[in-house]
């Protein structure tokens, strides 16, 4: 059988910390991610960041299913609020398609992923906010940002995440406790309607979520793309997707 579309969205160059202005405008997106959805099975295409409605809803259509990356911090005004003042660095091109494509996908019942930033995109183009600084915003919580610029590595395991009995994240990981890494200060605050959590850190924030109905969408906070070729579970979320994405 063919291998099914996976649309994987991309980030603009000039949004990542330590970019030199006079480059040319381009978009990239981290190779591990389509790496990761081509030992699924899935055959990635990368979306560009397009003003252009009717070109991206021709990308969208043509896909099996979409995967949105981590990356930058959500720009506010997609939910409602004003910009802390630790906002991160945003990309409104990418909120504009993500947000959109996210809605197709829902509207249409297409598979959707989402990985860290990814969790949080889905949760606000469903009607979800976000916390834009957890130090400072959700102060009893425990450290959620070891950033590889703050010297830590991608897999570094930070803490345990609580997995709901009986979700497709409990399928998938298979343990009641799983380590996870974590790479953001920015995080779930109020959860769409759409979504229930299925797992959750030791303090309480959200770390993954999944549709309410039999629509395949799942996104989690932590980054498994760094795991996918080591750890079986990692390997099995991807999978899952994938093979959602191929029964259409």
């Amino acid at each position: 059988m063919p291998r099914p579309l996976i649309g994987v969205t991309t980030q603009t160059l000039q949004a990542i910390d330590g970019i030199p202005e006079g480059l040319p405008h381009s978009v990239v997106m981290n190779q591990r991610y389509y790496h990761a959805v081509a030992s699924a099975g899935g055959a990635p295409v990368l979306v560009p960041l397009l003003d252009d409605l009717e070109t991206l809803r021709a990308i969208y259509e043509r896909m099996d299913g979409i995967l949105i990356p981590g990356g930058v911090d959500v720009d506010p005004e997609a939910f409602g609020e004003k910009p802390h003042e630790r906002l991160g660095r945003i990309d409104p091109a990418r909120d504009r398609v993500e947000i959109q494509l996210v809605k197709w996908a829902v509207e249409d019942d297409k598979p959707l992923l989402g990985l860290c930033r990814g969790l949080q995109v889905i949760n606000v183009a469903l009607g979800g906010t976000l916390y834009q600084d957890l130090e400072t915003e959700y102060p009893n919580g425990i450290k959620h940002d070891y950033f590889p610029t703050y010297g830590y590595s991608r897999d570094h395991l930070a803490h345990d995440v609580a997995v709901e009995a009986g979700s497709r994240m409990r399928h998938a990981l298979v343990d009641a406790a799983v380590p996870v890494n974590s790479m953001h200060h920015q995080g779930i605050k109020a959860l769409a309607s759409r979504l229930s959590p299925s797992a959750v850190a030791p303090d309480g924030l959200i770390e993954a979520a999944e549709s309410t109905s039999e629509s395949y969408i799942v996104g989690v906070q932590w980054h498994p793309e760094v795991f996918e070729l080591s750890d079986p579970s990692s390997g099995v979320l991807f999978t899952d997707f994938v093979q959602a994405a191929a029964r259409g």
